[in-house]
């Protein structure tokens, strides 16, 4: 199956490249110059992130490796007493 298609060729196909999006990514041309591409929902989905709940945890993991560093112990400081 083809994975690059020109525009005109793509509107005449629509159903064509649809289907194809499932398997790989479907390039398509305009004047031999590669200008969009369609993908299936649960790529798009995967590369986004939408559609997945993420625990802090996740996100964390998924930081740079620059924020390794960072010190998020808690301060066992109670405070100022204040009277009221």
């Amino acid at each position: 199956m083809r994975d690059t298609w020109q525009l005109q060729e793509a509107k005449n196909k629509l159903s064509e490249v649809v289907r194809g999006a499932h398997a790989r990514p479907q390039i398509i041309t305009l004047r031999g110059k590669e200008e969009a591409v369609v993908l299936s929902y649960s790529e798009y989905q995967r590369m986004t992130g939408k559609g997945s709940a993420k625990t802090l945890l996740d996100v964390l993991d998924g930081l740079p490796s620059g924020f390794a560093d960072i010190d998020l112990a808690r301060s066992t400081d109670m405070g100022r007493n204040v009277e009221l």
